[in-house]
């Protein structure tokens, strides 16, 4: 948080709308290019209300999608550049495997991304990983570049890097009011700002913010149960092993995918959650969930019984989170249709934090109008038809 004796500056070279982790890298990488870069947050850092807090994440190589995949390097690489630049460890191999029926088309293009990927029937699984048990007909592809990202920690690593580079963050500021043109104006509860490039990165706050620009996106707010499973034999925490990450695809009793993070967090707690959730208003994410907001609990539940028999079957403990989903689970990187100078990063749909160095890097050459560094068409606004609408 600013210091309250600190003077308010008003013009800048770049703004960045949203601290997670998505806006603070696109702010690290402004700041890096010696742009005098202002970051808004709305809430106290650091807070709990978007999609960036907790402690891990998966980061992984395996992707069925190319364009995807194709990005993973390089996030890669600048994660290590992080990490160097602070001094601090973000990254914890452990290894993942894909969960799926024989022959699935998206398990396939998981095998195809690592080259020549590893495939794991269940006796391989259950040698290599006794944690794990698969069901007749299924395999595993195994990702030994992937692990686990430390979300805080790296969350708190790039703001610090930024701030550096001589970047500004103002937090506990909401933004009221954006106003385009050559130089887009920002009035929020703390101050009015100036600067000819916006890149605005606000998660599950990303459509109002938008829609008085005459755009409608596509953008599904989700509440995600985030549950901790305890093991019934805690033997990670004893011996200084974990199991690897792991993730589904294909599979019936999984329709929208489960994930499971190793026992980190929780000592003898391994993390499996399911990768859906309920529609949410974002202002009302800190509520109490009712019942109905946990479906997913039976299905985990079943989904241990079947495949992780060394586990309890029902939660020890349960946090949340939010997912902003697009309809096709893709990401929305790309200029406002009629404000070329106002930059939108949207629609992360549960798998952004990984690559969330390239998202940065690429946002901020799309403020820059530089030429992008990766294929940007699977994330154009305009493969959501009757998206803009008019300016009241």
């Amino acid at each position: 948080m600013a210091a309250p004796s600190q003077p308010q500056k008003a013009v800048y070279d770049a703004i960045v709308i949203g601290a997670g982790i998505q806006g603070s890298f696109t702010a690290y990488h402004l700041a890096q290019r010696h742009r005098d870069t202002l970051l808004l947050e709305q809430f106290i850092l650091p807070h709990s209300r978007g999609s960036s807090h907790g402690q891990s994440r998966i980061i992984r190589s395996v992707y069925p999608q190319e364009y995807y995949s194709c990005m993973m390097p390089d996030s890669f690489r600048l994660w290590q550049q992080l990490e160097a630049e602070v001094g601090v460890r973000l990254y914890r191999q452990t290894g993942l495997v894909v969960l799926g029926p024989a022959g699935d088309p998206e398990l396939e293009g998981c095998r195809r991304s690592l080259g020549d990927g590893q495939i794991l029937d269940a006796v391989a699984l259950a040698r290599h990983f006794p944690g794990f048990r698969l069901q007749a007909g299924e395999v595993a592809v195994l990702d030994s570049t992937a692990g686990v990202l430390f979300a805080d920690r790296a969350l708190r690593a790039v703001q610090e890097v930024f701030r550096r580079h001589g970047g500004t963050v103002r937090d506990g500021e909401k933004v009221l009011r954006i106003e385009p043109g050559a130089m887009v104006t920002i009035t929020t509860t703390g101050g009015v700002y100036q600067a000819p490039r916006l890149i605005i990165t606000a998660g599950a706050w990303t459509g109002p913010l938008v829609e008085p620009l005459g755009l409608r996106l596509p953008l599904q707010p989700l509440r995600i149960n985030v549950c901790y499973w305890r093991e019934k034999e805690p033997k990670s925490a004893n011996t200084g092993s974990v199991s690897p990450c792991f993730l589904t695809l294909g599979l019936s009793q999984a329709p929208h995918g489960i994930y499971g993070l190793p026992a980190l967090e929780y000592p003898g707690m391994v993390k499996v959650c399911h990768h859906h959730g309920s529609p949410t208003d974002p202002e009302k994410r800190d509520q109490a969930p009712s019942d109905t907001d946990r479906p997913d609990i039976g299905l985990l539940s079943s989904f241990i019984s079947s495949y992780l028999p060394r586990l309890e079957t029902q939660p020890a403990v349960m946090e949340t989170c939010l997912y902003t989903n697009t309809p096709d689970e893709d990401f929305i990187l790309d200029r406002h249709p009629k404000f070329s100078n106002i930059i939108i990063g949207a629609g992360f749909s549960g798998h952004g934090f990984k690559l969330a160095p390239v998202v940065g890097k690429l946002l901020c050459e799309l403020s820059l109008g530089e030429e992008p560094s990766h294929n940007m068409a699977p994330f154009a606004i305009t493969r959501f038809p009757d998206t803009l609408q008019a300016v009241l």
